[in-house]
């Protein structure tokens, strides 16, 4: 978490959800004999080692350490908003204490009290018993270095277009004091922006945006604060999605600059609008993956992720309906994941342009008004192919 995350996660659920949260109650504590959930054998190993931290563990940085440890021995899949199991275990830890996520390195050694180490230990069994993800558990996510309220009703965020978002999509678009350089010159001293392998174009900031299958709100209030003279509309079908993004819009008092619609992909949006930049990142994932996804991404919304048998149902339709509200020199950003293989052999005639990623990341291309009119034939194409099956 960067450095200007100020606001813990109990700041900001007591702010928004003192009435209405979802997530860990606050008078929740481990018994040593019993555990959270009760006696269950499966977990007797668990709670023992959990009783003997209790007794024996004394600082922040202990309990951060116990927790990686038990992640990884319980094979707890960490893969929702963080892949590092230092980082989840620091957010157990850190959060249970009304902690900033990014606490200076010094308060780590400082002790904790009984109530303190029933709380983490509480949260921490929790999340490997119920494999439930922790930003579900405590109702808060990180995007782009800002929170975000969560729950079932939406997918955690954790896409790589946050690194295209705070380099404002350098060199595509002109860039301002809000861009934020992911990368270094080669003295190593000032920073340098990433190259992503988007086309050099620096236009002017884009006057209109859309966020297209937005859930929590996540990539269009990122979008927001990266491009603040911007009008962003954030479009999901899901009225239970919307509901947590009007939150997130709330919170963040962004309501005079990002707009709410209900809409299946783009058919309820005005004719008349014309966007310089679309991002969409619907869902894309395959049958044969959503067959095998482990536990903890089962509580994640099934419709926020299937997208048909090769996870590009919804994508074929983007691309084909996408021009109609693109600006002439606008461009397009669509995240597909491990449908890149898939969306390369439904258009081999196609070069799309896939982007590199300074932090991780791969399945997200950007294509150009003028690209997909080129190519528009080949998405109806396979448009029609999809309308003839259902």
């Amino acid at each position: 978490m960067s450095e200007d995350q100020t606001m813990s996660a109990e700041e900001f659920q007591n702010q928004y959800f003192a009435d209405e949260s979802q997530g860990l109650d606050d008078e929740m504590t481990y018994d040593l004999e019993t555990g959270l959930l009760g006696k269950d054998d499966e977990f007797d190993n668990l709670r023992a080692e959990l009783a003997e931290a209790c007794e024996q563990l004394v600082s922040i940085r202990d309990f951060i350490r116990f927790a990686v440890t038990q992640l990884r021995n319980y094979d707890v899949v960490v893969a929702q908003g963080t892949t590092d199991e230092f980082a989840e275990a620091s957010a157990i830890v850190l959060h249970t204490l009304s902690l900033d996520w990014a606490a200076n390195d010094q308060i780590l050694d400082c002790r904790l009290t009984t109530s303190e180490k029933q709380q983490v230990l509480g949260l921490l069994e929790e999340r490997i018993a119920e494999r439930k993800p922790l930003s579900y558990l405590i109702n808060l996510s990180y995007f782009c270095d800002l929170p975000f309220y969560v729950d079932e009703r939406v997918l955690i965020p954790r896409s790589p277009i946050a690194e295209l978002i705070r380099q404002q999509f350098h060199p595509y678009f002109d860039v301002n004091e809000l861009a934020k350089p992911l990368g270094m010159s080669m003295n190593n001293q000032a920073a340098a922006f990433f190259d992503h392998g988007l086309e050099i174009k620096q236009l002017a900031q884009p006057e209109r945006i859309l966020d297209l299958c937005t859930g929590s709100g996540c990539i269009a209030i990122a979008l927001a604060t990266r491009f603040v003279d911007a009008l962003v509309d954030a479009v999901d079908i899901d009225k239970g999605a919307l509901e947590v993004a009007m939150v997130n819009v709330d919170h963040h008092d962004l309501g005079h600059q990002v707009n709410v619609i209900e809409s299946d992909l783009f058919a309820k949006i005005p004719a008349e609008h014309q966007y310089e930049l679309i991002v969409t990142n619907p869902p894309y994932v395959d049958a044969a993956i959503m067959a095998d996804l482990p536990p903890e991404f089962l509580y994640e919304p099934e419709h926020a992720l299937a997208a048909g048998q090769d996870g590009l149902d919804l994508v074929h339709r983007i691309l084909f309906e996408a021009p109609d509200y693109l600006s002439p020199e606008g461009l397009l950003v669509c995240e597909v994941g491990d449908s890149e293989w898939a969306l390369k052999q439904a258009y081999p005639e196609i070069q799309f342009d896939w982007l590199k990623f300074a932090h991780g990341g791969h399945g997200i291309f950007a294509i150009t008004y003028d690209e997909l009119m080129t190519h528009r034939q080949l998405f109806a194409a396979y448009v029609q192919l999809l309308d003839g099956n259902q």
